[in-house]
């Protein structure tokens, strides 16, 4: 089914009437969209010429028989800005802006690209520097250079910041048909939510494939993604961006808002849009999430006449989150009645080479393997390069297993371990019988377990599917901000719930009464801002057992804080913490684009050196907490490690959650909290947390 017409870039994703502005370029960009089937208008402007590639030519964009559905413009910067004001004026649909020199060099490119988006008003402009965009669906194409592909009536748009990645994606020979191509550019007033809002209004369009460099409205693109959840239109998505130099080459080449990438993780797994890390696994789950049934699990079986590829099989699975579980009994019964003794039946199944050659004999096989409960059937299958005679076997493995995806119905995959073992006539065969063609074994696999981990999530959060709130961006840094002490940090996690240890402020006089009051064991501490690491620069002291001790390490604290430069004066005593399990640090800080996020991980004075961390949007869940400590090392020592009492995990997601609070509560001043460590107690004793910080920056 075509476009609904919703978005206001249905007129220029499929026009009737195109505009083609500028020389050769745009003389380019004509001979392909005639090449692809464009029915409609083709109007060159051009004041040199009266006639480009067989078309009437005008003078300007005011000569045009009337206001274009769509228009190429591929004219310097400098004029560029102009025609898009005439374009605009006239009530065009749309325009790609091919020309380069705009906010992607900085400078004053930034002021010209202001100017273009001023100038293109409320008309959609693609770019600028963009290659442009083609409609496979409806035979378009606002795209100068060669590309590959064939129309198709449905299947996956693919959106790209990079103009060559999306052309190259467009020549893949895996199988994989394309409706749409967009070539963003520096997404001057269309940013990937726009993108992905238009796609969805068109019911031809299965998936969503993007590149991504940087995402600069937060806020949109997931409530696109919260659509497409919704309309079961996957989005996979490779972003670069997960190095610093990645990142600073992705600002220099778009001039987008990297930010943070573990955030970016956390995003992405909020909304179900799946991350891929190479363009391989990016085309290899597009076509299982375009070709293959809905998925109902990851429990799969595999078919291999090599002991090679069932062992690889047998390590790749697990890393991938797929299970092979054993058959059953009865089709153990019949494998094993199918074949010699020597012939192991189990799972990854190497059926050997006695039946090879014999269709018959693998058909039987076959039928069997895949007349159990699994989700799913894998034939690893390389097709030779060369030819002769026996090459016909190999095409007897196919048809066998082609007929027992029939008689089972169960879902099948072909998978090369090569990706280039599986050519075109035999990816044709297959597929015109409902069998997808997978390419190279890592990648193939890669693709099923992301699909898969889609459709669950799809079953399972889709009802209580919730997006980021949103966070105004900021870009500057806050000129001064407000630190907050340990003592009245934790004043103010304690009013919002947390637990605090019973504490009190003290000077150097009256600190042995102060402990004394409170109770031995102590823990003395010196306060202010100027002591924020007190470990390093010996501000702490543990497990004080008597007035003496507490003077003591008084004197100790004054003459360590001292050498740091700036010598104690005021001093925290809070009771001494005993039977911790675990140690946590739970953390907020505000990222750019994203606001205010939480950070959960191994706490203490290791909090470093571990790296043990899961990030989490806000407002988060019960249960995404759950999921996060899950992830974490240290969970093993909140379950009784070796023997160990187990932890109160409930009160700990209690206390995380009410963190989570006080940063909702503080959105927009919230600068940084840190707990660290928060102390996990028995099952039953609940959770302190032993320090904290809190960092609020001037309210907008």
């Amino acid at each position: 089914m075509p476009s609904t017409g919703k978005s206001r870039m249905s007129r220029m994703l499929a026009p009737k009437s195109i505009a083609f502005i500028g020389g050769n370029v745009a003389a380019m960009a004509i001979r392909r969209t005639v090449d692809i089937g464009f029915q409609g208008d083709i109007w060159p402007v051009n004041p040199a010429h009266d006639e480009v590639e067989g078309f009437k030519c005008y003078s300007s964009v005011d000569e045009l028989p009337k206001a274009p559905d769509a228009a190429f413009v591929a004219i310097r910067r400098e004029l560029t800005i102009g025609t898009v004001r005439s374009l605009s004026k006239m009530d065009a649909g749309g325009c790609v802006c091919y020309a380069a020199g705009f906010s992607e060099i900085g400078g004053d490119g930034t002021a010209h690209q202001d100017a273009l988006v001023t100038a293109a008003d409320e008309m959609p402009l693609v770019g600028p520097n963009s290659f442009g965009l083609i409609n496979y669906a409806d035979r378009c194409a606002l795209w100068p250079y060669v590309f590959g592909g064939q129309p198709t009536d449905r299947g996956v748009a693919i959106v790209s910041q990079s103009g060559n990645i999306a052309m190259n994606l467009t020549m893949n020979q895996r199988s994989v048909r394309i409706t749409h191509v967009i070539g963003a550019g520096n997404q001057a007033n269309l940013g990937s939510g726009d993108y992905v809002e238009a796609l969805l209004d068109d019911d031809r369009v299965t998936v969503i494939g993007m590149y991504i460099e940087g995402i600069d409205d937060i806020d949109r693109f997931a409530r696109a993604a919260e659509r497409a959840m919704h309309k079961g239109v996957p989005i996979v998505v490779m972003k670069v961006g997960r190095t610093e130099a990645s990142a600073k080459q992705s600002s220099s080449h778009t001039s987008s808002l990297t930010g943070s990438d573990v955030l970016h993780d956390a995003f992405f797994e909020r909304l179900g849009v799946i991350r891929v890390n190479s363009l391989n696994r990016l085309l290899e789950t597009l076509k299982v999430l375009d070709l293959a049934p809905p998925l109902t699990g990851v429990d799969i079986v595999t078919l291999s006449c090599s002991g090679g590829e069932a062992a690889i099989i047998a390590d790749l699975t697990p890393t991938l989150g797929l299970s092979t579980p054993p058959f059953s009994a009865k089709q153990i019964a019949d494998l094993q009645a199918q074949f010699p003794e020597y012939v192991m039946v189990s799972n990854p199944f190497d059926y050997n080479t006695s039946v090879w050659g014999d269709r018959k004999a693998q058909e039987r096989c076959f039928c069997s393997a895949l007349g159990g409960d699994h989700s799913a059937a894998f034939l690893i299958y390389d097709h030779p390069s060369v030819d002769a005679k026996e090459v016909d076997e190999w095409v007897d493995t196919i048809d066998a297993f082609i007929a027992a995806h029939q008689a089972t119905a169960m879902p099948a995959f072909v998978v090369s371990t090569i990706s280039e073992l599986l050519p075109t006539d035999i990816r044709n065969r297959l597929l015109e019988h409902g069998v997808v063609p997978l390419q190279g074994l890592e990648d193939g696999m890669y693709g099923y377990a992301a699909a898969a981990r889609y459709y669950a999530f799809r079953r399972e959060c889709l009802a209580s599917m919730s997006i980021p709130r949103r966070a105004d961006l900021v870009v500057d840094e806050p000129t001064s901000l407000e630190i907050i002490d340990e003592w009245h940090s934790k004043q103010q996690l304690a009013a919002a719930g947390l637990r605090v240890p019973t504490g009190s402020t003290c000077t150097v006089t009256d600190a042995a009464d102060v402990a004394e009051r409170i109770g031995f064991p102590v823990v003395v501490k010196a306060l202010g801002d100027a002591f924020m690491h007190k470990t390093e620069q010996g501000a702490v002291a543990l497990n004080l057992t008597n007035r003496r001790e507490v003077l003591h390490a008084i004197a100790q604290i004054r003459r360590s804080t001292r050498k740091h430069g700036h010598e104690a004066a005021h001093f925290l005593i809070e009771k001494m913490v005993t039977g911790v399990i675990a140690e946590l640090i739970v953390g907020v800080k505000r990222d750019q684009q994203f606001g205010p996020a939480l950070v959960i991980g191994s706490g203490g004075i290791l909090v470093e050196l571990l790296a043990d961390s899961a990030s989490l949007l806000l407002p988060t869940s019960r249960e995404e907490v759950r999921t996060a400590i899950s992830r974490l090392s240290v969970s093993r020592l909140l379950h009784g490690y070796r023997g160990s009492n187990s932890a109160d995990t409930e009160a700990l997601i209690d206390a995380i959650l009410t963190i989570a609070a006080y940063a909702d509560d503080h959105w927009d001043t919230l600068q940084e909290l840190d707990v660290n460590p928060l102390m996990v107690l028995e099952d039953g004793k609940g959770v302190v947390a032993a320090d904290a910080l809190i960092v609020h920056r001037p309210a907008q």
